[in-house]
């Protein structure tokens, strides 16, 4: 399909279908991420699983969505982003099934893990389309709302997700969600387009000519990325910042909040509700910060991993002194700090590298959180194995500890930052966009 020379040079509202559909998906991804905090008790009583066992059962979704990061670049900048986003969007959906018939921890097990092979193929594709479908200058914004929309998934993970299983148990759940996931993959596949070109519409502004861009070789655009100094401190930042969300929002924050406080499964899904109100308040609010009031990518980093660190020494030095609402402005800012941010942190792995290496750039970075989120979920769960059930709050101190080293790490990483943003105070932009 060619582009029709008389569209006007503004962007096509069709955008905003193209965006709704893909952040829907996005919803669902973090739903997937996010779930096992909420039924991680029903699933141990039914699978006979001990707290480590669950932590590697939950950190099955987060080794192939790690390793996946990079083809889904390579296939993004190959294949285009929405063959890639529906084959395995599809594939996600299918794997829910087959969890929510698991007999066994093995079969669970394998069914998580191909759910994390299926959502491993729809952020770093999303990117790479909504650089094509928005102006240059709302990129940092849109990531902002995306994220906003995935605060979303985090928050129907908890206390909806908890009155659903207790409503049809966690297999009814993951039949539905499931199903979901596989409508969803179809209606990306008619109505999404990776380019506003391929409906005959004008380019967005800034974007024109990235489609007929002469590629840069898979080797070459690796190489780019690897040896540029800017991204090993963004990885190290990106290791250990999500990854400790992804271990203690998304696995043990809700054990912990039953076992040390005491609290229902619904009363704990209501703080953990307040992990969604971070992302979906905090990933827009990180971005203006970031745009208009400190114009830096790298002072907004560096602000949030004290914020991080501080966060995390508190609850290391008083696991169990803090009362209900004191908890749920405890999690409110941990989402801030940990998951919010992370809009600002991809914002700065695009405008590292040319746009036409977007994908491959966006899925080497991608790959980091998730291998964080791998290794931190079981490392956490050794340090409760065989402790929680007689002291557990001496038993999460444990896994406090490791999360507090990880923030400190982060600290010591966004320090080293290359900040993206500066040249726009001149009415730049970022260098390689």
């Amino acid at each position: 399909m060619t582009v029709n020379a008389s569209a006007p040079d503004r962007p096509s509202n069709y955008r905003w279908v193209v965006f709704a559909l893909l952040a829907l998906a996005y919803l669902l991804v973090y739903f997937h991420r996010t779930c096992p905090a909420v039924v991680a008790l029903d699933l141990m009583k039914d699978l006979r699983a001990g707290p480590a066992l669950m932590g590697y059962l939950a950190s099955a979704y987060f080794y192939p969505y790690a390793l996946m990061q990079l083809p889904a670049g390579l296939l993004s900048d190959t294949w285009g982003p929405r063959r890639t986003i529906t084959i395995f969007f599809l594939l996600a959906g299918l794997a829910s099934l087959g969890l929510a018939w698991a007999g066994s921890v093995a079969t669970a097990m394998t069914a998580r893990v191909l759910v994390g092979l299926g959502v491993a193929m729809l952020f770093v594709p999303t990117m790479k389309i909504l650089t094509r479908w928005f102006p240059v200058e709302q990129f940092a914004l849109m990531m902002g709302i995306l994220m906003a929309v995935g605060g979303l998934g985090v928050l129907s993970a908890a206390e909806p997700l908890a009155l659903l299983s207790q409503a049809v148990g966690w297999r009814g759940s993951f039949l539905a969600i499931g199903a979901a996931t596989v409508v969803l993959s179809v209606a990306i596949w008619f109505m999404v387009r990776n380019g506003p070109e391929e409906m005959g519409l004008a380019p967005a502004a800034g974007t024109a000519g990235q489609a007929s861009a002469p590629a840069i070789g898979i080797r070459q655009g690796m190489r780019l990325v690897l040896t540029s100094r800017g991204f090993w401190p963004l990885a190290v930042w990106f290791f250990f910042t999500p990854g400790v969300f992804f271990s203690f929002g998304g696995l043990w924050g809700g054990p912990y909040l039953m076992q040390v406080h005491g609290l229902s499964k619904p009363q704990a899904g209501e703080v953990l509700n307040m992990l969604a109100w971070g992302m979906i308040f905090g990933s827009p609010l990180l971005s203006w910060l970031s745009d208009k009031v400190l114009c830096s990518r790298k002072k907004v980093l560096i602000l949030t991993a004290l914020g991080l660190t501080g966060l995390m020494a508190l609850l290391l030095l008083f696991p169990d002194s803090m009362g209900h609402y004191q908890l749920r402005l405890w999690f409110l800012f941990f989402s801030l700090f940990s998951s919010a941010i992370v809009v600002v942190g991809f914002t700065t792995a695009k405008e590292l590298f040319p746009v036409r290496i977007a994908g491959t750039a966006t899925g080497l970075v991608n790959l980091f959180p998730f291998l964080g989120g791998a290794i931190l979920q079981p490392l956490a769960g050794l340090a409760l194995e065989g402790k929680v059930q007689t002291a557990p709050a001496a038993a999460y101190r444990g896994a406090f500890l490791i999360y507090l080293v990880s923030a400190l790490a982060a600290l010591a990483a966004s320090l080293f930052l290359k900040d993206t943003l500066p040249g726009r105070r001149q009415g730049e932009r970022p260098a390689n966009s």
